[in-house]
């Protein structure tokens, strides 16, 4: 500044500029570091390097002592893995069948399973149609097992072919390489990691009440015997639902025929296959008019009588 003792009004006339102008200015200037008062009245120009040196040294040292903070963090969350490997052994070796409790627990035991798991996931999804939050919850940890070339085989309900956010979903993990096959009836909800670890509910009509983890091998083996056989029984989500005239009912057709002979009443049927009732009746109906049966004992004899229930 050449004129450092001049008021706002003079610098305006020498820059033909208003006072105003001049006045907010020297605000943002002074705000900047780039002016300060002189000892003698008026403003004295810093350079913008010893400017910048005032200003960010401030926020230099507060990033450097937060890092300082990070990296003990970091070594004292680090010096704990030991324990935390040694805790899980203990814990596999100690308990065979450990419960969880609480949606959150189960939650972090499943994410922990996901982030872990070397080879395998093979899953029971019973209840036909999956809900938003279930379909939202699972596709990023589905797609992460599969991108990290784990196999993913997941076994759905017939029913939920005709739900278009599960199919979605169903297509979206195929995309990236999971096998996925439907069946009538699934015993219950279940997730196998690596043939090592079972998940299943404590209460199947309740997910958040709990889980139980079975690391036991025996229980296990059943488990995973359970799981081929049902996957070996169901077929291709993506098979065509439907059969010809004349031709032995398939998929859900045949797992309400099957039911339904029987002596199960429409609502049973309908929790266990994942449908609503309307739906039982109406595919009753069809195989009734297909087998030309006045009532449901005549279409299960004509059924036995055409092998439909072999």
């Amino acid at each position: 500044m050449t004129h450092p003792t001049d008021s706002a009004e003079q610098l305006a006339a020498r820059a033909a500029l208003t006072a105003a102008e001049v006045a907010r200015a020297e605000d943002r200037l002074s705000h900047l570091g780039l002016l300060q008062p002189s000892p003698g009245g008026g403003w004295v120009a810093v350079s913008p390097e010893s400017a910048a040196e005032s200003l960010l040294a401030p926020l230099e040292q507060e990033v450097f002592e937060q890092r300082i903070a990070m990296a003990a963090t970091r070594e004292q969350l680090l010096a704990l893995s030991g324990d935390y490997v040694e805790a899980r052994s203990l814990r596999s070796a100690r308990s065979s069948i450990e419960v969880v409790e609480g949606i959150d627990n189960i939650r972090a035991v499943i994410d922990d399973l996901a982030r872990t798991c070397a080879e395998s996931l093979d899953a029971l999804v019973p209840g036909g149609g999956q809900s938003d939050t279930a379909i939202r919850a699972a596709t990023p940890l589905d797609l992460e097992l599969l991108a990290r070339g784990i196999r993913v085989r997941s076994l759905f309900q017939h029913s939920a072919r005709r739900h278009r956010g599960t199919v979605q979903y169903v297509r979206t993990i195929q995309a990236a390489g999971a096998r996925v096959r439907s069946a009538g009836v699934l015993p219950s909800r279940m997730q196998i990691y690596d043939r090592a670890c079972a998940v299943l509910p404590l209460d199947p009509a309740r997910s958040a009440a709990g889980a139980a983890l079975i690391r036991d091998p025996g229980v296990l083996t059943f488990l995973c015997r359970i799981f081929d056989h049902t996957w070996a029984e169901g077929s291709e989500f993506t098979e065509e639902e439907g059969t010809a005239p004349g031709e032995p009912p398939a998929g859900l057709e045949r797992e309400v025929l099957l039911l339904l002979a029987g002596g199960l009443t429409n609502d049973d049927i309908a929790a266990r296959l994942g449908i609503s009732q309307r739906s039982v009746s109406r595919v009753a109906a069809q195989l009734m008019t297909r087998l030309g049966a006045a009532n449901r004992f005549q279409a299960g004899v004509l059924a036995a009588r055409n092998g439909w229930l072999a």
